[in-house]
């Protein structure tokens, strides 16, 4: 199978467009065809969540043999406390479940694919000798995911940058205290998207990126997206998902990347998937699927900061989708995106009703953390608060948890009295932060990669 840019301009196998990320034109690379995974679905019923993801895997990287993806896959998720069963489902009421993805290494749902993503790239350095340097922006998850993910990859350096100021205490230890001297925290002076699109324009300079080998670990990577279906399938096959049995997703959403990765499985030729996207204030996507106008403002810092967003990057992807591949028209809004600080679309994107919205504010999130505390006797992080908002009576439901409580105690106990520990974050309340502070400006955060790798 070959990936090609949401832009048109590059082509590439798996492996070639996991080790650039970004595509040469700017654009996110996306599978040239959707296989239709429909007929697999009884075979694969069952089946350890290894094996599925292998199986899954298998029909996109054509290009990696079967015994190398097989041992990326179970190295991957060996690194999860059950890897049979790494993302657990648990029945809150009759039809409503929550699938728990906060088990992995770094208690968040970014786990599942980051754990991949580094056991790609060190099949890649393995394999041609050549180095792997890791950059990426991060709302709270991504980065310590990331990092975990290639700490066992020989002289592998990863450049993280996130806000300053703008993500949970433990979120920045995770990223900032692994004593590492090939992990590098750049906290930026700006927000989430100023870092993201500092990260963006790096990788716009084709010269530099490939000097420094360096490679992109946000879910523009397509391999992130694909790993990330499997937790979606998995729970269709345990459901009994169907187009007379249709299940709904709700996905706390802010890059866009998680709920694309289940949309996707609705290309493969699976029926009854249904997505809510849920967001916090930062409603930017929501108004969206609502309006067809897409209006990115300044971002306002909420209890849910991991969704902190106003661009999401995957949107190229739905776009290109929504627009049946037609890349002329993808940058053609990309380009208006960038002149003007927004498109609109002339057609409500509604795709057949499969997704709809909800937002949830401050207030929100603390009314449903306490009332599933009360009720439930049941823990939730304020990122997963914000789906329970979108839930409706009479209709099969899954919520997806993507972190831990343990990660947000503040919120958790101001809320519900209770002290959401894990073992693994009290060990880094005892650690010194490390990290340079920089302005959110693209030459300076060069100019810091450069004197890092002393190749300039």
């Amino acid at each position: 199978m070959r990936f090609t840019s949401t832009r048109g301009g590059d082509t590439a196998t798996f492996s070639e467009a996991v080790i650039k990320g970004l595509a040469g034109d700017g654009g996110l690379f996306v599978p040239e065809t959707m296989p239709d995974i429909s007929s697999y679905l009884t075979r694969w019923r069952g089946l350890p969540y290894t094996e599925l993801a292998y199986s899954f895997l298998s029909l996109f990287a054509t290009d990696i043999s079967g015994n190398e993806l097989r041992h990326c896959v179970e190295n991957a998720y060996g690194a999860f406390p059950d890897p049979k069963t790494p993302a657990p489902l648990v029945e809150l009421n009759t039809g409503l479940h929550v699938l728990e993805l906060f088990h992995g290494p770094t208690l968040a749902f970014k786990d599942f694919a980051l754990q991949l993503l580094g056991q790609l790239y060190g099949r890649h350095i393995r394999n041609t000798g050549q180095p792997v340097n890791i950059l990426g922006a991060t709302s709270g998850d991504t980065g310590s995911a990331a990092i975990h993910g290639m700490l066992k990859q020989p002289g592998t350096h990863s450049f993280i940058l996130y806000p300053e100021g703008g993500i949970a205490g433990l979120q920045e230890r995770q990223i900032a205290c692994t004593g590492s001297p090939l992990v590098h925290p750049f906290a930026v002076r700006g927000s989430f998207d100023e870092a993201q699109s500092i990260v963006k324009q790096i990788f716009g300079d084709a010269a530099f990126s490939s000097a420094y080998s360096l490679t992109a670990v946000n879910s523009i990577n397509i391999a992130r997206i694909l790993a990330q279906c499997i937790y979606y399938l998995d729970t269709v096959l345990k459901l009994d998902v169907n187009a007379d049995r249709p299940l709904e997703f709700i996905v706390p959403t802010g890059n866009f990347g998680n709920v694309l990765a289940g949309w996707m499985l609705s290309k493969m030729g699976i029926q009854g998937l249904r997505f809510c996207v849920a967001t916090n204030v930062n409603s930017v996507v929501s108004v969206f699927f609502q309006t067809g106008e897409y209006r990115p403002g300044k971002v306002t810092p909420s209890l849910a900061p991991s969704m902190d967003i106003q661009q999401a990057s995957n949107f190229e992807r739905w776009l290109w989708w929504h627009f049946s591949g037609d890349s002329v028209r993808v940058c053609k809004v990309m380009n208006a995106l960038r002149r003007d600080g927004n498109f609109i679309l002339n057609e409500i994107p509604a795709d057949n009703d499969i997704i709809r919205t909800a937002s949830c504010d401050n207030d929100g999130i603390k009314t449903w953390i306490e009332r599933i505390w009360n009720d439930k006797n049941y823990l939730i992080d304020p990122h997963t608060a914000c789906a329970f908002t979108a839930v409706r009576e009479n209709v099969r439901t899954v919520i997806l948890a993507t972190a831990h409580p343990a990660k947000f105690p503040e919120t958790i106990i101001s809320v519900t009295g209770q002290s959401p520990k894990h073992p693994s974050l009290e060990v880094l309340k005892q650690r010194t932060v490390t990290k340079q502070i920089l302005p959110a400006d693209t030459e300076t955060v060069k100019a810091a990669i450069a004197r890092i790798l002393d190749i300039r």
